[in-house]
């Protein structure tokens, strides 16, 4: 099965093209230029978009904008290819990518994701020695090693969610209006309707 993973939900977005489990290419960059990332992994494989099976997108928690992106490219991609979604949590990509480690994503506004939390970098639960990653680890540094944790260097890939393992976490795949947004805060925008 070869399938098109990406994902849009933090600074770096990351796309891969993954078949029967084997890497064939993969990409870090921005949200603005996935549509590019997707049609230099197809020209690197030397496949066209007919040879895609499904789709496996991040659907945050992260970036309102991010996710987005992410959710109507792969809903676009879906409708005009007529191939499947399945959903994956961008938090999940990042602990698939570091095993143990406390997945902790930036949040802006001085607080972080983590699994089914948004809040304070502070006021996180960290055990003394547990490996943080994710753009929250690297923007709280200070904050989390004075709580014991252990975060690799700035450039380390494991703060990366790698949309392979998107692909490897995938699951019930369906149709693309089925695949929701994770978000664990209300977005601005629906803020002022309350």
């Amino acid at each position: 099965m070869v399938i098109l993973a990406f994902d849009t939900a933090t600074d770096v977005a990351t796309s891969a093209l993954v078949a029967d489990g084997e890497v064939l290419g993969e990409r870090g960059s921005r949200a603005a230029t996935l549509l590019e990332d997707v049609d230099a992994l197809l020209r690197q494989a030397g496949m066209q978009t007919r040879a895609i099976d499904a789709l496996a997108v991040g659907i945050g928690p992260g970036s309102f904008t991010g996710v987005r992106i992410g959710l109507s490219t792969a809903r676009g991609l879906a409708l005009a290819l007529g191939m499947p979604v399945a959903g994956v949590s961008t938090l999940d990509a990042l602990a698939a990518g570091a095993p143990g480690a406390l997945p902790v994503i930036d949040a802006r506004r001085r607080e972080v994701f983590a699994p089914g939390l948004v809040l304070a970098p502070a006021e996180l639960d960290v055990e003394p020695g547990r490996l943080c990653v994710g753009s929250g680890a690297v923007r709280y540094r200070d904050v989390l090693e004075g709580k014991g944790a252990e975060i690799p260097p700035d450039g380390d890939e494991r703060h990366l969610p790698r949309a392979r393992f998107h692909a490897q976490l995938a699951r019930d795949f369906g149709p693309a209006e089925a695949v929701e947004p994770l978000y664990l805060r209300l977005p601005d925008a629906d803020k002022t309707r309350l």
